[in-house]
């Protein structure tokens, strides 16, 4: 049976497919909100949206995997075509994404979903109540209720907006900076006694959890019926993969199913967890010292996706990199592997580069004496295919002014040597063992995230000489052309890398610095500030960047401005204040 025969009695009332960019523009002069407003085609059974739904909204050429759940700001329908606007706040990268749409750009549109507001028994005794863009929903309800017949909360931390079509009995704004309205939170207007002086019969609520727990809090001492609309993260939009479940009096709900809108009896609010609020900083010291070395900064450039740290000195200034660890290097110069060597998959790449070299003598003429000039820290990163390789290696690089040596026992891209040695402690521990003997520099293991037991393999590193680790390299991977039926690279398997992997290796590196008191050097995926923090906070003494560099040149530069910036907003004075705290 092909697709044809398939049953035709199945009508299609959702809309799921593209529409097209009417506008999209700041709101109302805000640079953190814009108005997105869309037009589609619907056929005669899909229905318009009521008020309180949502869309899953995701830009037809996105970054991002899965589309956002945006309530419906305001819809209109005339015969077939459906033109829905949406109030945006610019918060992460999908809606920073969609705020950048221009007029014909296409959006993929998932919807209307969720359940929609219930229209109020009475006209009388009737609570609105929005806080930040949790407005927006609201103030959709609004417009279907007739003019004067209910009284409006709007609670903002700045300004205000979309309230200008708000035809409430009352209108009354709380700024927690007092620009608008009255001077503090929701608390200063809207009170349990503020909810019986006025007689209110029903609330409508949405916006920021901690608000909703408040409104629902007096509501209930208030003794009156409260409706909320919650806001939570979510990947299908339709119930099935139970990632916006809630806890309730009654089980787990699902927002986007049997919400957003709840009776607020059944809501169960989390307490949130405690976090002391640190004072901003005008200054604060990003260095770091690994193994008796002093970095200027956390931020290294990875082996292998920075050459030796000339490919880039026309982007930006390398100098300012806190160091920089060379491509690979084998004893002999190496030609790397035939054959295709990288393929893009989501959010990263494969590649089998097979550590193309020019070897470590030449290295060592040529290229290092380059990298010293530069005014940060070197680290030659040492691989080999043999025991023997590896030592000789290491005996001429310790005659050198290089500071450092990144051992790299973890590559997956090459048919002897590499990763061989990096997946079994004994074996690691033999590497490690005779490399440690041929050098007195500073030596820093790099580990494969491919071990069956990367503990163990680590504590095995620490116990015969190593004086840090970084991990992780990449993973084992594989692709298949499609055309001709035979695997995309000649090696077979190749090392997968790039965002995609970041929560892997954070997990890796929490694991190992929980289990080993040597510094470690957190990598893989790691492509913005937020990034860096993560695996400082997870234990990291410091962190590499690799393939983020090939899409951005000056993601480096961002990582530093952002961790430092981070560090001065949250009161952090030094990289070790905050190093480990997650653990």
């Amino acid at each position: 049976m092909n697709i044809s025969e398939l049953d035709d009695k199945v009508k299609e009332t959702l809309f799921c497919d593209t529409a097209e960019v009417i506008e999209c523009s700041d709101f109302e002069n805000r640079s953190d909100v814009f108005l997105l407003e869309v037009k589609a085609q619907l056929t005669d059974v899909q229905v318009a949206p009521k008020a309180g739904q949502f869309y899953m909204v995701q830009s037809a050429s996105s970054n991002v995997q899965f589309g956002r759940p945006i309530s419906v700001f305001g819809c209109e329908k005339n015969g077939s075509e459906l033109k829905v606007k949406f109030l945006i706040l610019k918060k992460g990268e999908g809606t920073i994404e969609l705020s950048k749409l221009i007029p014909s750009n296409k959006v993929r549109l998932i919807g209307p979903l969720g359940n929609c507001w219930e229209t109020p028994e009475t006209e009388d005794g009737v609570c609105i109540v929005g806080g930040g863009i949790g407005v927006a929903p609201v103030a959709n309800f609004a417009s279907t209720l007739k003019d004067g017949t209910y009284d409006f909360y709007a609670s903002f931390k700045s300004g205000s907006y979309a309230l200008k079509n708000i035809h409430a009995k009352n209108l009354t704004i709380t700024t927690d900076d007092g620009s608008v309205g009255v001077h503090g939170m929701l608390s200063a207007a809207f009170t349990a006694d503020v909810i019986k002086e006025k007689g209110y019969k029903v609330i409508y609520a949405c916006g920021p959890t901690p608000m909703l727990a408040y409104v629902q809090a007096e509501a209930k001492k208030a003794g009156v019926k409260c409706w909320l609309s919650l806001e939570k993260k979510m990947l299908c939009g339709v119930g099935a993969c139970l990632g916006c479940t809630i806890k309730t009096k009654i089980g787990n709900r699902r927002v986007c199913k049997d919400g957003p809108i709840f009776d607020s009896e059944i809501i169960e609010f989390e307490k949130p967890s405690p976090r002391v609020k640190k004072e901003a900083l005008s200054s604060v010291d990003l260095s770091v010292e690994i193994c008796g070395v002093k970095f200027k900064n956390p931020v290294i450039a990875a082996s292998g996706t920075f050459g030796f740290g000339q490919n880039y000195r026309e982007f930006f200034n390398v100098n300012l990199l806190g160091g920089i660890s060379s491509k690979g290097l084998t004893l002999e110069p190496k030609a790397g592997n035939e054959g295709e060597r990288i393929i893009e998959v989501a959010s990263g790449d494969i590649n089998s580069i097979g550590l193309e070299n020019p070897g470590v003598p030449h290295f060592i003429e040529h290229e290092l004496p380059e990298m010293l000039k530069l005014n940060t820290v070197s680290i030659a990163n040492l691989a080999g295919h043999d025991l023997e390789s590896y030592v000789k290696g290491a005996e001429l690089l310790d005659k050198t002014d290089v500071p450092m040596i990144e051992l790299n026992i973890s590559c997956p891209n090459v048919k002897a040597g590499g990763m061989a040695w990096g997946i079994n402690p004994e074996q690691a521990k033999i590497c490690v063992s005779a490399v440690r003997k041929a050098t007195k520099k500073p030596l820093i293991v790099k580990l494969s995230p491919n071990a069956p037991d990367l503990i163990a393999v680590a504590k095995a590193c620490v116990e015969v000489g190593a004086d840090a680790l970084s991990l992780i390299n990449t993973i084992q991977a594989v692709a298949i052309d499609i055309e001709s039926g035979r695997p995309y690279f000649n090696n077979i398997k190749a090392g997968l890398c790039g965002p995609t992997v970041k929560p892997i290796a954070l997990r890796m590196v929490y694991d190992v610095c929980k289990e080993v008191k040597v510094p470690v050097i957190g990598l893989g995926g790691i492509s913005k500030w937020q990034d860096a923090v993560e695996f400082i906070m997870a234990g990291a003494s410091a962190i590499q960047v690799g393939s983020a560099t090939f899409s951005n040149p000056k993601a480096m530069i961002e990582i530093i401005q952002g961790l430092e910036n981070f560090m001065k907003s949250h009161g952090y004075k030094s990289i070790e204040e905050m190093r480990g705290i997650a653990q």
